[in-house]
């Protein structure tokens, strides 16, 4: 049942351009997103909106993974660090796009979500992420440098700590401002940074040192 509305989700999603390029593409085929979304919810699993997990935070709407996953020019091999696990769904999708070779460290403030997100993870086969509780606007200096920096929840300004945490070259993802905020990619290369305004969007508050 589920793999019919996941294609006729993607189709919608490649029609409307939030899916550009093959491998992500094949990372919505390959990680069911139904297997991160409550129970009483599963009917809503391919319905292009976010959707509540509990703990006032959401699973994000399909098209925007996509959008920040084809921002991010994500390649086999790298070392990502996601703040703000939720579900675990955006980072089984990122964790498709560095493929074996690579990892990707999630960092949830909520230890339910975290556990909750492990367990989801789990369930799927998922072996490449590495899911951390604490505060996410620190980022994790433990694993750092990283090749990729996103954020999935809006942040006052760019956290520094995730700037100085980022490889060279390198690029960083962050909604800025309160709820409605705008999708900011920040690169990093030869020692300069640039910051590019990708568009509006609506994110739950990221909370913390550098957060609101």
């Amino acid at each position: 049942m589920y793999e019919d509305e996941r294609e006729r989700l993607i189709i919608n999603l490649l029609q409307n351009g939030y899916i550009k390029t093959e491998p992500v593409k094949q990372a919505f085929l390959t990680v069911p997103r139904e297997a991160f979304i409550p129970d009483f919810l599963k009917t809503y699993s391919y319905v292009d909106t976010p959707l509540d997990i509990g703990q006032g935070q959401t699973i994000s709407a399909p098209h925007m993974v996509a959008i920040m996953c084809e921002a991010l020019d994500i390649k086999k091999g790298q070392k990502i660090l996601e703040v703000g696990t939720g579900s675990g769904y955006h980072a089984a999708i990122v964790a498709q796009l560095v493929g074996e070779t690579g990892k990707v460290y999630t960092i949830e403030r909520f230890e339910s979500l975290a556990k909750k997100g492990k367990e989801n993870l789990k369930q799927i086969g998922c072996t490449n992420v590495i899911v951390e509780v604490g505060d996410g606007s620190c980022g994790l200096p433990s694993y750092q440098p990283y090749d990729r920096i996103y954020v999935t929840c809006a942040a006052p300004c760019m956290p520094q700590p995730l700037i100085d945490q980022l490889h060279d070259p390198g690029k960083l993802l962050v909604p800025i401002g309160d709820m409605y905020c705008e999708l900011t990619l920040l690169e990093k290369e030869k020692g300069k940074t640039a910051v590019h305004h990708l568009g509006g969007c609506v994110f739950v508050p990221l909370v913390g040192k550098y957060g609101h």
